[in-house]
């Protein structure tokens, strides 16, 4: 069924008002099909999962899916490893969930990341020191120029830091209909990554079930982000920007107590902490703010609208670009 003039306030979790001029919400490939099927030539088409990494910036014309494919497949491998194969509408947090309950590793880490199952490669969505692509094995999308199915091998997805072949390089050719991870069933947890190295300094990793791993990033999270259904927000608003070996030596003399990490292509610097330390945290620009708890999260305080998130935004990267001569690039996808 195809809703017209669809309120999509509820449907981001910036709670910014917008509306689609065609929705449906296809539970099927079936009904995906069918719902693609309705496009006339050249109408817009946009995709959302849970609304948690958008930024909906006026009302979205033409046909917008919500896919609500459901599903979880549990399938043990020999003596290490097992597969999950998961419908795209599938809550990423109650997946993860699943899996920790049943003694798997791989998605503990993720914990607690909202969307869902078939927003998950779109973004490469990662967390203390673990990203998608660890344990993705293929991805199940249609074409939509032609609804026929297309699997993708996760080497040939391109995955980079928050980012896909779904995000950018081909993105609006395939929608994802679903996932299928390897995860582990013995050997070590991940704990050697930001809050997790401090909080597991004594213990062996060896020794960790990744309940355990799960509740400790619960804890975190919970301690430093907003729950969106209380104080409207979009996660990380940010990426950690990379930077040059020798710039980040040069930072490093100037502010000792600078948060990075290694990374291939130089050092990866803690969004966050440069927000902070630029004097965002917990100030306000009218109806937005960045969190009081959290510098990284841009925050609705109520009634704001897509020009009062521009304008924060852009005030943040100029005052970082000033002080640290960083740029930082805006995480959630702007629609339309």
């Amino acid at each position: 069924m195809i809703e017209r003039d669809a309120d999509l306030s509820g449907a981001n979790t910036l709670a910014l008002p917008a509306r689609a001029e065609r929705l449906a919400r296809p539970d099927s490939e079936a009904a995906l099909a069918e719902a693609l099927a309705t496009r006339g030539a050249g109408e817009p088409l946009f995709v959302l999962g849970q609304g948690s990494n958008i930024v909906l910036d006026g009302d979205l014309p033409g046909l917008t899916l919500i896919p609500s494919l459901g599903g979880v497949d549990y399938q043990e491998q020999g003596d290490d490893t097992a597969r999950v194969t998961v419908g795209a509408g599938v809550v990423w947090d109650t997946l993860v969930a699943d899996t920790v309950a049943r003694g798997w590793r791989g998605l503990e880490n993720l914990s607690l990341i909202p969307g869902t199952a078939g927003a998950a490669p779109f973004q490469n969505i990662g967390a203390y020191g673990v990203e998608l692509a660890d344990v993705l094995d293929s991805v199940d999308t249609l074409a939509v120029a032609d609804g026929r199915p297309v699997r993708f091998a996760a080497a040939d997805c391109e995955f980079d830091y928050r980012d896909s072949l779904f995000k950018s390089r081909r993105r609006g050719e395939f929608i994802i209909t679903g996932i299928t991870l390897t995860l582990r069933r013995h050997g070590p947890c991940r704990v050697d990554y930001g809050g997790l190295a401090a909080r597991f300094a004594d213990a062996d990793p060896a020794n960790l079930d990744p309940a355990t791993v799960r509740q400790a990033v619960i804890e975190q999270r919970q301690s430093k982000l907003p729950d969106p259904a209380v104080l409207p927000n979009a996660g990380s608003f940010f990426k950690n920007p990379v930077v040059s070996v020798a710039h980040h030596h040069r930072l490093k003399a100037a502010w000792p107590e600078l948060v990075a990490f290694p990374h291939r292509d130089g050092m990866k610097l803690a969004a966050g902490w440069l927000i902070e330390r630029a004097g965002w945290k917990g100030r306000r620009l009218g109806p937005v703010g960045m969190h009081r708890d959290q510098a990284l999260v841009l925050v609705n305080h109520g009634g704001a609208r897509a020009a009062d998130v521009r304008a924060l935004a852009a005030a943040v990267q100029a005052d970082v670009r000033e002080r640290f001569a960083v740029e930082l690039e805006q995480e959630p996808v702007v629609l339309p």
